[in-house]
């Protein structure tokens, strides 16, 4: 954002760099450098972890972890003989510091459909299904505040367990859960922390804790404008379309984390799209997440919007599918 933009935007600005941790990313490279370098067993002298401030910003690691900001996931590291081992998926956890995996695009992504909600008057409130550390949700509630809304809610929805074992058949193959991707495991305390570190955990938060089977047809929303989909598996996506999307109102929008990185997230939104006769246009994010606006609204066209992120680029941080 260029200087001279009003106080809303800048306070706006600084909490996706803060969710983000680009203000003090060259800690995390160091972290991460020297995770990397003990687990290959040749770990360079600690003065050069710690003190080459300029070496650690040139460094490769820097650059990979700055991209991973733009474009959303995780770093992949380790080689090809040795990539997936239990100790370096534990390992992320140590040098994954930042409070959201979505990056800049999809954060924008948010922002844009927010100022579109807001201009056009929809109304409903805002859910994330998936939320990992909380991050994408605490922007939410940042933008309300920031803009003195208080008629809107935010829905947290997670098991806040990690990801449920698959048990579909379109979800073969693609295991998340907390004994292989511990760090997707984060607790329902640790989100509502973050929540107050930002000084963002009051009455318009709300959270729905448990598998979306079980907590999406009760939960007690009775009209959504934003709908944000981060639950990777085919089943979880179906729950959430079909217990939320006819909440949505006409204008609002639906946004997919994972439509192209995870096959059977895509196919589950085909599925409910087609059964539903549903044709607005899919627009992309990023290389990995697309939206689409609920047909009824008053709006230009949204493949316009200047928070979206064309360009293509290396798929270095996607999840790897585990066999």
């Amino acid at each position: 954002m260029k200087p001279g933009g009003s106080l809303t935007e800048r306070y706006l600005a600084l909490l996706k760099k803060s969710l983000l941790n680009v203000l003090y990313l060259e800690n995390e490279a160091r972290i991460a450098y020297f995770v990397i370098h003990a687990l290959r067993g040749n770990l360079p002298p600690a003065t050069q972890i710690v003190s080459d401030f300029l070496g650690i910003r040139r460094s490769e690691i820097f650059h990979l972890l700055k991209e991973a900001r733009k474009v959303g996931g995780w770093l992949v590291y380790g080689g090809a003989n040795n990539a997936g081992h239990p100790e370096e998926a534990a390992a992320r956890n140590f040098f994954f510091t930042a409070h959201t995996m979505i990056g800049e695009a999809r954060l924008d992504n948010i922002h844009y459909c927010l100022d579109t909600i807001i201009r056009d008057g929809i109304p409903g409130d805002l859910i994330e299904t998936g939320a990992w550390k909380g991050g994408a949700a605490i922007f939410m509630r940042g933008y309300l505040s920031a803009h003195d809304i208080h008629n809107r809610l935010v829905w947290v929805a997670d098991s806040f367990e990690g990801l449920p074992r698959p048990t579909h058949e379109k979800d073969e193959g693609w295991d998340f859960s907390k004994d292989i991707f511990p760090y997707l495991c984060v607790s329902i305390e640790e989100v509502k922390e973050l929540f107050e570190r930002y000084d963002l955990l009051d009455d318009k938060v709300r959270f729905l804790k448990g598998w979306f089977c079980d907590t999406l047809p009760v939960a007690p929303v009775e009209r959504l404008a934003l709908l944000r989909m981060d639950g990777d598996l085919y089943e979880s996506t179906m729950d959430a379309l079909n217990n939320l999307y006819p909440r949505l109102s006409d204008g609002g929008f639906v946004i997919v984390d994972d439509f192209n990185a995870l096959p059977q997230c895509r196919e589950a939104v085909n599925d409910y799209r087609r059964d539903h006769g549903i044709a607005d246009e899919i627009i992309p994010i990023d290389q990995d997440s697309v939206y689409w606006r609920k047909s009824g609204s008053r709006s230009s066209n949204p493949s316009t919007q200047g928070h979206s992120m064309r360009s293509l680029l290396k798929l270095l941080f996607s999840p790897r599918r585990v066999q």
